[in-house]
């Protein structure tokens, strides 16, 4: 650890204020002759975002997976929340996966259970919480993102921006430091969508939670790279366009051929030259 301790201030040191919580440091990987990812390299500050761009098949959910240690890479380094995860064995990848939320894809919720019993999940089956205090974690959190009336529904009841929403609620019931988002909107209406996007960029900005958002959807990616949750002196939360300084620590990574082709912020991106990122952002 006196390495990782090392690392993380001398990155802490070159990028400013915040601390490193995911490092990619040169992560490799193939699978046979298909290389996925090539010299991949990038820092997540805690309380921030990182929104990944890329085509189909570019290596976007093959990063969460390596955060998760449900991959291995090929050559490079890898460090979650002060931990090289890399090569790091089963049992103690356990204990980082418990620092890690994790929303999938459609949401993945369990059809036989009710919302309260998907929210409280891991909570039930992985700690020692007595029944009551995880019921009032869930209606917490199920206040946060407003769905605490639906929290005996079955999530077949739900329409799927609830679903996304409280497949994020899931995720946050233990509190992790880290939320990794696989496609979290795709399929979903504009409208419906930016119910979710909010529910993100609110966790970052009042929890301190700092996110991977993997994303093909560009009107998602830029509203959550660009707004900013606040609460005012009258306990409501907002959801306001982001000042140029917030909206620069949501910053982009775009895949291509396996290699980071783009890293910067929302404004960076939008005045690239590059042709390939001009032709993915049309």
């Amino acid at each position: 650890m006196a390495f990782a301790t090392k690392r993380s201030a001398e990155l802490e040191e070159a990028l400013g204020p915040g601390s490193p919580i995911v490092v990619f440091d040169k992560v490799s990987l193939a699978f046979d002759d298909k290389v996925i990812l090539r010299n991949v390299s990038f820092t997540l500050i805690t309380g921030r975002t990182k929104i990944i761009l890329g085509a189909s098949g570019a290596g976007k959910s093959t990063i969460l997976k390596l955060i998760l240690g449900l991959l291995r890479p090929d050559a490079g380094v890898i460090w979650v929340n002060g931990e090289r995860v890399e090569r790091m064995p089963e049992l103690e990848l356990m204990k980082v996966r418990a620092d890690l939320g994790m929303v999938f894809q459609e949401g993945a919720l369990f059809d036989s259970l009710t919302v309260a019993e998907n929210v409280g999940y891991k909570l039930y089956e992985e700690t020692k919480m007595p029944h009551e205090q995880v019921r009032h974690r869930v209606e917490e959190v199920l206040g946060f993102i407003g769905l605490a009336e639906f929290i005996d529904r079955m999530p077949s009841e739900l329409s799927g921006g609830q679903r996304r929403r409280v497949a994020i609620a899931r995720a946050m019931a233990a509190k992790p430091r880290i939320l990794l988002y696989d496609e979290p909107t795709t399929g979903l209406d504009p409208i419906t969508a930016t119910t979710v996007d909010e529910e993100i960029i609110k966790l970052r900005d009042l929890e301190n939670v700092s996110s991977i958002v993997v994303t093909h959807q560009l009107r998602d990616a830029f509203y959550v790279a660009t707004h900013e949750a606040t609460r005012g002196d009258d306990h409501v939360m907002r959801i306001e366009p982001a000042d140029v300084e917030k909206a620069e620590e949501a910053e982009f990574i775009m895949l291509k051929d396996g290699y980071v082709a783009f890293e910067g912020h929302a404004a960076e991106l939008r005045d690239s030259k590059d042709p390939y990122i001009q032709t993915f952002l049309s």
